[in-house]
């Protein structure tokens, strides 16, 4: 089994930064897939990010290229979803998740999930 638990969401003006921390327990996810998901009020949820088991190949949906970066330090059992110039439109409770196979852009392709994390942007 592999808990994730999700960090450092809260109230930003749009324009602003956050960055959200991501940290597994029970087993070590450094062989794993970690991505990143989001849900808006009144919408279903919807891919954000994903990384590969070492780092490479990051991918993320069109709305957010150029203004997130993901990222992961396996020693530390740890991803990161660093968001500059927020918008209102990112508003949503953002969820961790970590995945065996190769990166996926729908949620049946992940494994195991967290809790989630409020992101408000205020404008």
């Amino acid at each position: 089994q592999v808990q994730l638990v999700e960090s450092g969401g809260g109230l930003v003006q749009a324009g602003g930064s956050l960055r959200l921390s991501c940290a597994a327990s029970g087993r070590t996810v450094s062989t794993y897939t970690m991505g990143w998901f989001r849900q808006a009020p009144g919408k279903e949820r919807e891919f954000v990010a994903a990384i590969s088991w070492n780092g490479g190949s990051p991918y993320y949906t069109d709305s957010v290229k150029g203004r997130f970066t993901i990222s992961r330090d396996n020693p530390k059992n740890t991803v990161y979803l660093q968001m500059n110039s927020l918008l209102a439109e990112d508003t949503a409770v953002y969820y961790c998740t970590a995945g065996i196979r190769p990166w996926g852009n729908t949620m049946n392709q992940y494994n195991y999930w967290g809790q989630g994390t409020q992101v408000t942007v205020s404008s």
